[in-house]
């Protein structure tokens, strides 16, 4: 989705609002993890802001908060869950602006800044009983540190060097 930005190059107005509810379409989310995207909620405006170089007067910039939940995979149990997250964003927008045709591609806007959020593990699983098999286990953390670990005796002649 495009969004116009003439009226904001042409100074007739000082911003443009960009509140509203996306939903992200699926050939953005690739090998991510994400599954689905859906009513992610942007509260914000472009505007014009001074250039710090001189070949520009005017750069767009953008200032929003964007929040939503999406389903990835849980690490352990690769069934559906959902992720909350939120991100303030205030930051010059050029590379996102399509200069000749004054208009600026929300989508991959947003999408850039959310796939930075997306959790390189996550999981929901408490109960890791239930991940078993012939000869393995999964075990948590506390439970590998505890008296679990076969190399406990090694750590405690470690210690007493």
């Amino acid at each position: 989705m495009n969004i116009d930005l003439t009226p904001l190059h042409s100074h007739i107005v000082d911003q443009i609002d960009i509140t509203n509810t996306y939903s992200i379409p699926e050939e953005y989310f690739g090998t991510t993890g994400v599954k689905k995207l859906d009513h992610v909620q942007v509260e914000g405006y472009i505007y014009l802001t001074p250039s710090e170089d001189d070949v520009a007067e005017e750069v767009d910039s953008i200032k929003c908060q964007v929040k939503g939940n999406m389903i990835i995979e849980d690490s352990i149990s690769l069934e559906p869950v959902e992720y909350p997250f939120s991100i303030e964003y205030d930051d010059i927008i050029e590379e996102n602006c399509k200069k000749s045709e004054n208009t600026l591609d929300i989508f991959s806007f947003l999408w850039e800044n959310i796939v930075l959020e997306v959790p390189l593990q996550f999981t929901k699983v408490k109960d890791f009983s239930k991940f078993r098999g012939d000869g393995w286990k999964l075990v948590s953390e506390n439970e590998l540190t505890d008296n679990n670990n076969p190399f406990s005796e090694l750590l405690e002649k470690m210690k007493e060097e």
